[in-house]
């Protein structure tokens, strides 16, 4: 089932698609705050042909402003899964792959107050010149736990969407020659959608078996990035194990894959030269589309933020909001 959380003329309401309609089944504040998504998605992956009865008419999808199906997740782990970016990131820089990458699945956490959904306006992040896309798919829990085993995460798991995790990479290059960080390179914004497709619709093998679909990023119309899921080195199983270790996860959590083979303009740029991949700058249209889970289009706009400058008044000059 692709479940949809979308803005009605009375508020936020779930519903799942049925051919070109969406079908209103959850309405209120649990549709606001997206716990409706995850009920719905769990219950579908117990019993994949349950159809919830309508709550209203149901309304042309086509028409629909669909929101992030997932408003705000406790927490989001982005993590670095496809060793073919992960080779040309390394390579951009000079040197290998770590040998530690092929015995830890490792993430970060990024902002989860930054989540966007389809169609939203995205704004290129102060002091940033080198704006990018990350092409990924994310996974969502739909339920928590803490050392969660292998063979049990397909009982957490709700649902899967198109991830674009936006980076400021000239940011994110300086802060993490620090040794901390990538903190204020990447969380600005995150889109997610445009629907959470439920487990058993799009991973019915289970979350330890991960599925072929064709991932492709088009900016303005132009087909930058195209790879497949299946190239990814660490399962999501393997994914949501590592991050539970020791450690509580939970429900509307959100783990990004990272980003896949040629997903993304730091790396395209690096082999084929900037001028044929250009940053990201206000007007651009960045779309990603994954088989099984739909387009996630975004507008790039010009910032809204007033940035940092040092204050260079003191002795040991920190960093100041611009007056």
């Amino acid at each position: 089932m692709k479940i949809a959380r979308v803005a009605g003329a009375d508020g936020p309401f779930v519903g799942y698609l049925d051919g070109e309609e969406i079908v209103p089944v959850v309405a209120g504040p649990a549709a606001a705050s997206g716990e409706a998504v995850l009920a719905l998605a769990m219950a579908v992956n117990a019993d994949p042909d349950l159809r919830p009865r309508p709550v209203a008419a149901p309304v042309p999808a086509a028409a629909a402003h669909l929101l992030a199906p997932v408003a705000q997740p406790p927490a989001f782990r982005d993590f670095d899964t496809f060793e073919r970016h992960a080779t040309a990131a390394a390579a951009r820089s000079a040197r290998s792959v770590h040998p530690l990458w092929f015995e830890l699945p490792v993430f970060h956490f990024a902002h989860p107050s930054s989540i966007v959904g389809p169609d939203a306006p995205v704004a290129v992040p102060p002091r940033c010149g080198e704006f990018d896309f990350e092409l990924e798919v994310g996974l969502v829990l739909g339920r928590g736990g803490r050392d969660i085993r292998l063979d049990d995460v397909s009982a957490h798991v709700a649902g899967f969407c198109v991830l674009n995790d936006f980076s400021a990479r000239d940011v994110q290059r300086r802060e993490m020659a620090v040794g901390l960080g990538p903190h204020k390179g990447k969380d600005s914004v995150t889109a997610v959608g445009p629907l959470l497709v439920t487990a058993s619709e799009f991973a019915p093998g289970g979350p330890r078996e991960v599925p072929n679909a064709i991932m492709t990023a088009r900016v303005n119309g132009v087909e930058y990035s195209r790879a497949d899921l299946a190239e990814m080195y660490w399962s999501f199983a393997e994914m949501v194990v590592y991050a539970a270790e020791a450690a509580d996860v939970a429900p509307g959590d959100l783990f990004g894959s990272g980003t896949c083979g040629t997903g993304c303009i730091l790396e395209l740029s690096f082999m084929h030269g900037s001028e044929k991949y250009p940053w990201l700058t206000p007007g651009d249209t960045v779309e990603l589309e994954v088989d099984g889970l739909g387009v996630l289009r975004n507008l790039i706009v010009a910032s809204t933020g007033p940035g940092f400058v040092k204050d260079a008044g003191r002795a040991r000059p920190r960093y100041l909001p611009i007056a």
